[in-house]
């Protein structure tokens, strides 16, 4: 795990850090909406803050779903693992910038070893 300057990383994070590596689905709540979401990277972002890519499956959002989310992971409350079926996400169409320093990716770390 990345060292977060000096401090352990959040319940939060080492929820959804979890969840990669199981390929579980997270419930939370985020900006006041819950969501639904298969995450796919995490870490932090470039201002040090813990952050996770997700691809928002189901829930409620104020665009339409399905579609790529960055959370930052001190906005997300009530976060709780599940399984479910994994779902990938659409192509990316450019470099991802939610997470500048990256802990885990699920497609680099996590398949790649199995």
């Amino acid at each position: 795990m990345i060292d977060l300057e000096g401090a352990m990383a959040s319940r939060t994070y080492t929820l959804f850090r979890n969840a990669i590596l199981a390929e579980q689905q997270v419930t939370c709540v985020c900006e006041g909406r819950r969501r639904e979401l298969c995450p796919h990277i995490i870490g932090t972002d470039k201002s040090g803050d813990e952050a996770v890519l997700a691809w928002q499956f189901a829930g409620e959002s104020s665009r339409p779903l399905p579609q790529w989310r960055c959370l930052k992971l001190a906005n997300v409350s009530g976060a709780r693992a599940r399984d479910g079926r994994r779902h990938e996400g659409g192509s990316h169409r450019s470099t991802q910038t939610c997470v500048t320093n990256i802990d885990l990716d699920i497609n680099v770390d996590v398949r790649k070893l199995r």
